[in-house]
């Protein structure tokens, strides 16, 4: 059974924390508000995109007992991702089933800062109090196949762009295999729109193009450019295709269901069709629920679902700190409050016994009395004692603490030998490390200087064909050597004369 039906909540209201845009669902009907307040009757829930985490692929072997999973994969998470072991990161996971592998047992695991979610919600919990779940806006797709809103097997590829996040989402056979973000968002197809057009436009204008014109049918100026943009988009698409396919060994892509999270006249999914090669339809379903809105973000209404599918039939991967207090009997204070009014009923049931305990403790008392006085004279010579061995024990904590200081001294100066002579990073070992990164994705050095000047650094001088190989290039070393090298390209030129992009990377020992 859903949460939402064994606990009769009168609403749900769904939560877009990067935009503050609140949604209540009340028998069937959608509807927004921009006042949403604390409600002990309504179930909040909201997603997080896949900008907001970090997720990856991990095995471990089918060894390891169920109660000490948990602990297994997140050892191997902190290992294999590099994560910093100063930050207790929040990690969910769900498993993969795989028949190929006997050994093994294959897991998605999802990954957050608990620090990202404290200020992404700052604002919703100072209206509601409370989340009762969060999921990764992937896994909500989860509940089309559930409430057999999508029918069938196969390989499904789900893309939707929204203004601060843009997704690519693998299911296979009615269940999550991939996700990945990708640079399209909105805002950032906006910057894109820009660079192509070679002239700033306000976002709004870009936005108002989006929506009212079908892009099809359009004569404006703007026409050629978002093609370009879109052609681009999609490009990127399909390499992600391309490697899941590979590395998930899938024949093909049945399906893509490509949409976008605002009201559009433009069919994505024929442009989509035209230059992926694979069938195309929509992002667009019947949710079963009516609406006042003119458009509803379809991220909020796969949330306004995923509270009716019951626990069984979805991802166990709920992200929220935020919960509600459990009910008054589970409660300490509750438990606290319900002992208090039962000792006062018993004691008004058995005065008896009070009456006598208190005679008893009078007795207790006048014994305990004429033994303070034999006592209290024992304390006095005893704390005579004391006091001539504190002295003492002052004078040898004294001569304790110049020598503590002198040992720490010593050691410190001993650390810092250690850590130069042992610890020292070699520049030839990075140098070399990195060119291997740079051929790895035909990048090309054409000069390299190292300076102590304004914090020690490297300066490449880089040459290659593209510069979207640069690009990469640097996407690959921020994820590789994050924590251990910092990398800074101000500008990237084109050389006419060698045909060639020149730029120069600064990497700086973290």
């Amino acid at each position: 059974m859903s949460q939402l039906q064994e606990n009769s909540f009168s609403n749900v209201i769904s939560i877009n924390p990067y935009n503050n845009i609140y949604l209540s669902g009340i028998s069937k009907k959608l509807t927004p508000t921009t006042t949403p307040e604390y409600s002990k009757s309504q179930f909040c829930i909201s997603y997080l995109n896949t900008k907001g985490f970090i997720t990856s692929r991990i095995e471990i072997s089918k060894n390891i007992a169920d109660e000490d999973l948990y602990d297994a994969i997140t050892n191997k998470v902190y290992d294999e991702l590099a994560l910093d072991q100063a930050v207790s990161y929040k990690i969910q996971y769900i498993e993969t089933f795989n028949n190929v592998d006997e050994e093994n047992r294959f897991f998605n695991v999802f990954i957050i800062n608990p620090q990202d979610l404290d200020s992404l919600y700052t604002e919703a919990l100072n209206k509601i109090k409370y989340v009762d779940m969060v999921i990764p806006a992937p896994l909500l797709l989860k509940s089309l196949y559930t409430k057999e809103i999508i029918k069938g097997e196969g390989t499904h590829c789900f893309i939707y762009f929204q203004e601060n996040d843009a997704f690519v989402t693998i299911y296979h056979n009615q269940e999550f295999i991939y996700t990945k973000a990708i640079h399209y968002t909105l805002v950032e197809m906006h910057e894109r729109f820009c660079e192509l057009y070679g002239e700033k436009i306000e976002y709004e204008a870009f936005i108002k193009f989006i929506s009212q014109e079908n892009l099809k049918d359009s004569q404006s100026e703007y026409k050629q450019h978002l093609i370009t943009l879109y052609k681009e988009m999609l490009t990127n698409v399909n390499e992600i295709i391309t490697y899941v396919k590979r590395a998930y060994e899938l024949e093909k892509i049945d399906l893509v269901y490509i949409g976008i999270g605002i009201e559009s006249l433009t069919k994505f999914n024929e442009i989509a069709e035209t230059e992926l090669g694979i069938k195309s339809v929509e992002f667009e379903f019947d949710y079963g629920y009516l609406s006042d809105a003119n458009y509803i973000d379809q991220i909020h209404s796969l949330m306004q679902v995923y509270t009716t599918v019951d626990e069984d039939y979805r991802y166990d991967c709920n992200f929220t700190l935020y919960p509600r207090p459990p009910k008054f009997t589970k409660r300490v204070s509750g438990q606290l409050i319900i002992l208090t009014v039962a000792s006062i009923i018993i004691s008004f049931i058995y005065p008896a016994s009070y009456w006598a305990l208190t005679y008893a403790n009078s007795l207790k008392h006048e014994l305990l009395k004429n033994d303070y006085t034999k006592i209290h004279n024992e304390k006095i010579d005893r704390e005579l004692n004391i006091r001539a061995k504190e002295a003492d024990k002052k004078k040898v904590i004294t001569l304790l603490k110049n020598e503590e200081g002198e040992y720490i001294s010593k050691k410190e100066t001993l650390i810092k030998i250690h850590d130069v002579k042992v610890n020292y990073p070699m520049k030839a070992k990075i140098v070399a490390a990195l060119i291997k990164d740079f051929n790895k994705y035909n990048v090309y050095i054409n000069a390299l200087l190292y300076t102590q000047e304004d914090n020690p650094h490297f300066v490449f001088s880089l040459v290659t064909l593209s510069d979207k190989e640069i690009t990469i290039l640097i996407e690959h070393l921020t994820k590789q050597y994050d924590g251990k090298f910092s990398f800074l390209i101000e500008t990237i030129k084109y050389d006419e004369n060698i045909k060639r992009y020149l730029c120069e990377l600064k990497v700086r020992v973290l």
